[in-house]
């Protein structure tokens, strides 16, 4: 396995990002291993009678794609996630297929942390998740 990015190796403005379609099943499955069982995600006709008017997608798991790019493209394998935040800034709805990217904005070489923008769009190009993460890249190897 390779490892990630260190910090010397990382520019201001590097980015990656990942598109997933949310499923069902994705809903059903992050429920049962997230405990959160609000019927605004699993219930069809609870959320009918909500402002959504469907059921949404758990926020933590639409932004959990963060955590996939920070962990395995940049800074990559190695990577220590330290803080995260975010505003859900429009739901998410079932078959929504999300782009998430992240940015890096800022470097801290003496402590080797690293800010990321982190953001979400949904196929329309709306913004839907906005936030920060602030990151730990693997450190260099000794040979």
């Amino acid at each position: 396995m390779e490892q990630g990015h260190t910090i010397d190796q990382l520019n201001i403005g590097d980015n990656a990002k990942k598109i997933r379609t949310f499923t069902d099943e994705d809903v059903q499955d992050f429920a049962r291993l997230s405990g959160d069982r609000n019927p605004l995600h699993l219930d069809e006709e609870f959320a009918s009678q909500t402002s959504f008017k469907h059921r949404i997608v758990h926020g933590h798991l639409v932004s959990s794609m963060f955590s996939d790019i920070l962990g395995g493209i940049l800074p990559g394998l190695g990577t220590i996630y330290l803080k995260q935040n975010m505003t859900y800034i429009k739901p998410v709805y079932l078959g929504d297929t999300i782009t998430a990217q992240v940015t890096i904005i800022e470097k801290n070489l003496e402590k080797n942390r690293v800010i990321c923008e982190t953001n979400s769009y949904n196929q329309k190009g709306e913004l839907v998740v906005v936030g920060q993460a602030v990151v730990l890249p693997p450190l260099r190897k000794e040979h």
